[in-house]
């Protein structure tokens, strides 16, 4: 038992994988995330399974994708079943101590509920995330959620006298949810989360180490409120182009034209002028960019407390986790968000594993995805593994030969050359092809093309395959 590792699971939400410098990223330097990779294992062709924060993170939870969970919306009635067993439980029958400092998100937020002139109680989803098998909860459960709902965060920044600006900010939708973060650095969500999570580490008291804990950054989601000092961490020469293509969503047949020409689905459009993603100034891009990655920044900068914390407590004996639920289209195609995306903008993300005792750095190309991290952290414990989708990260030497992603009215297949998404929304049903090989900017739906026939059939059965078994057992 006491060379079981200590287990430290770090997330971010709407985290692209290429802001970070050890994925290519030269916007802003990431040394303590890269400082993974340099003894850790990077996984370049990491999936989410989801586009939507609640159902990724359940699978997180799980190990199960969101149809096979029951957890697949952010808007429908459909929190997690206590009854399934998660990464909680099954840690805590190995003998671990489990804690979760951040965001959660494994039910559905009322959204319908919100006001802007006020902060609700938040007791009833704190009392149930405890109940999934959570020890010790710190909860910052999303920036915007912090404003609209008294969580841990929210009632120690309303003490502070922060709160109602950050609320008002929040609500001005006018900034188009770009604005720099009302207050010190430290009163920042993901700098409260860090440094929660870093004293918590040094404090630990688990017996030989055998503790859980997921740290859960809710940046750099929007709102884009980086302090306004961390602007000057980013270099803007270096900021990424937007990669679009004249008249790419022209057509109504598209997923994504209508929250580029007015009216969709997609989160950008709900603050653009006309309700038009194509209606941002390209001013207004620039200033989200920054924004965006000198959160980035922060986030890093967190990261190292955390890491430093668990090597004076753990030393080499400790299992690293980062990656992210999903990732963020960030201008490019003209729109930002997620919802029904399955460009890899926001379909591949960063995931860096250092394993216990590991010295050397390992590039893994095979396909993984986030139903992987619950047998990764079981096997790591001596847990006794359970029934789920993902498998082990330990040794693997066999990988994901196709990957899965979905939603509500959403779902998209994957080979790593070719993709198929199926959006039924609203009684239209949206269906596109993109070939990887030669398109990789993801600008030409190829559905109507002929010559793929065969390729898009391979996709299209592949993905009935992948629901029949809990669909139509």
């Amino acid at each position: 038992m006491s060379n079981r590792p200590a287990i430290i699971l770090i997330t971010c939400d709407e985290m692209r994988l290429d802001t970070l410098s050890c994925y290519g990223g030269t916007a802003v330097k990431t040394p303590y995330i890269d400082s993974l990779m340099e003894q850790g294992t990077k996984y370049e062709n990491c999936y989410t399974v989801s586009p939507l924060c609640l159902p990724a993170r359940c699978s997180m939870l799980t190990g199960l994708y969101p149809h096979h969970s029951g957890a697949y919306s952010n808007f429908r009635k459909c929190p997690l079943d206590q009854d399934i067993p998660n990464i909680f439980t099954e840690l805590k029958k190995a003998g671990y101590a489990t804690s979760m400092i951040g965001k959660c998100h494994f039910a559905p937020v009322p959204y319908d509920e919100t006001r802007a002139d006020k902060t609700l109680p938040y007791d009833d989803f704190r009392d149930y995330y405890m109940s999934l098998g959570i020890d010790h909860l710190e909860l910052q459960d999303d920036k915007q959620v912090s404003v609209w709902y008294y969580d841990d965060y929210s009632k120690e920044l309303d003490k502070a006298g922060y709160l109602k600006k950050y609320r008002d900010l929040t609500w001005d939708n006018s900034r188009g949810k770009v604005f720099p973060f009302p207050g010190p650095v430290r009163w920042h969500p993901d700098a409260w989360v860090g440094d929660c999570g870093a004293k918590f580490l040094e404090e630990s008291s688990a017996e030989d180490g055998r503790q859980f804990t997921w740290i859960s950054f809710s940046g750099p989601h929007y709102p884009f409120d980086a302090p306004q000092e961390y602007y000057e961490r980013v270099n803007q020469e270096r900021l990424p182009v937007r990669r679009y293509k004249e008249g790419e969503l022209k057509e109504e047949s598209r997923i994504h034209h209508n929250s580029y020409y007015g009216g969709g689905h997609i989160d950008g459009c709900g603050t653009a002028p006309e309700h038009a993603c194509r209606n941002y100034t390209e001013e207004y891009w620039k200033q989200l960019q920054i924004s965006y990655y000198a959160n980035v920044a922060l986030i890093d900068d967190e990261v190292g407390k955390i890491l430093e914390a668990a090597r004076k407590r753990y030393g080499e004996n400790v299992l690293v986790i980062f990656t992210a639920d999903h990732g963020e289209m960030l201008g490019n195609h003209g729109v930002w968000g997620k919802h029904d995306c399955a460009y890899d903008d926001v379909w591949r993300i960063p995931m860096l594993v250092r394993f216990p005792g590991q010295q050397t750095s390992v590039t893994e190309k095979g396909k993984v995805n986030l139903t992987d991290i619950l047998p990764t952290c079981l096997n790591a414990a001596g847990a006794e593994p359970i029934p789920c989708d993902g498998y082990a990260l330990q040794e693997r030497k066999e990988f994901l030969s196709y990957t899965f992603s979905e939603s509500e009215g959403f779902c998209a297949v994957t080979d790593g050359s070719y993709k198929y998404i199926h959006v039924q929304k609203d009684g239209h049903n949206h269906r596109e092809f993109l070939d990887l090989k030669q398109d990789p900017g993801e600008y030409e739906n190829q559905m109507d093309n002929p010559r793929l026939d065969g390729e898009k059939t391979r996709l299209m059965e592949r993905l009935i395959t992948h629901f029949m078994p809990h669909v139509l057992p």
